[in-house]
């Protein structure tokens, strides 16, 4: 029992290390736009029965059966909390938030596509919508967005005319006169949100895209000039790196105790001789 007692604690201290992994991540992203804060599962890596001494497990009596004791604990899954965060207000026509539903789709130089609630978006000096770091954002017929016509002068259109993102996404250039409907943004969304795997700077893909294909969202309104800021939060990450660290200290102390014991145990065995 007390090589089981520090086997169960190691096991737990692993499991804490990890979550204390996980807390410094949220940590460092509490102001990364569009981050979405990261969670551990854990499962008990074995259960034992537990009889009573007057059972005999030999004879096969169940009738003093007990229940089940964990022998210990290990994470064995990495999710993601997509719910809202706040949405800050920024006055930049090209700052984009999501609220509801969905992802924008963005498109790097070498064609890799991936998933982002970061709408942190510039025009180029193609006069396409890109992010900060130069990948395409598409549309929802998966194309590069440009926000002027081809044959229109970006100069002359930028005095006389107003670029307006709707709600639904989709792109119009007014003036006082004229309302030129053009591209719609494209909020892509997906059944199994479990399945996404984060790639950096709030960038998400499916790792199973055959069973878990995009589909276009349906519960969102984009915001323009505002952007959804991260749902990670200071102070409940802190209170969960204090938890953690207290259990942390816990099961320093029971292997402290079980090695105590394993040690009288060996000596008295020794002297038994």
């Amino acid at each position: 029992m007390i090589v089981r007692g520090l086997e169960s604690a190691a096991k737990g201290m692993v499991a804490l290390m990890d979550m204390n992994d996980r807390i410094a991540n949220n940590l460092a992203n509490v102001n990364t736009v569009g981050f979405k804060k990261g969670e551990l599962r854990f499962k008990d890596v074995m259960q034992s029965a537990v009889y009573s001494q007057e059972g005999s497990i030999l004879r096969n009596d169940t009738s003093r059966y007990l229940g089940t004791v964990s022998m210990g604990s290990e994470a064995y899954q990495y999710v993601h909390d997509f719910s809202q965060g706040a949405l800050e207000k920024t006055g930049n026509k090209f700052d984009l938030a999501i609220e509801g539903d969905g992802f924008f789709k963005i498109r790097d130089v070498d064609g890799k596509e991936s998933y982002t609630r970061n709408g942190s978006f510039i025009v180029n000096n193609e006069e396409y919508l890109v992010t900060k770091q130069g990948e395409y954002v598409l549309d929802v017929n998966n194309r590069r967005i440009r926000m002027i016509p081809e044959d229109w002068d970006p100069e002359l259109m930028r005095d006389k005319m107003e670029i307006v993102i709707g709600e639904s996404g989709n792109i119009e250039m007014n003036s006082y006169t004229q309302k030129l409907p053009m591209q719609t943004i494209g909020i892509y969304d997906f059944s199994d949100k479990e399945d996404l795997f984060e790639i950096g700077d709030a960038r998400f893909i499916p790792m199973d895209k055959e069973n878990n294909p995009e589909l276009k969202a349906e519960k969102f309104t984009v915001q323009q000039g505002m952007l959804e800021l991260s749902n990670s939060s200071v102070i409940k990450e802190m209170i969960n790196t204090i938890q953690t660290t207290r259990n942390y200290e816990s099961l320093t102390k029971v292997v402290s105790t079980n090695n105590e014991l394993l040690r009288t145990a060996v000596s008295v065995g020794r002297i038994s001789r």
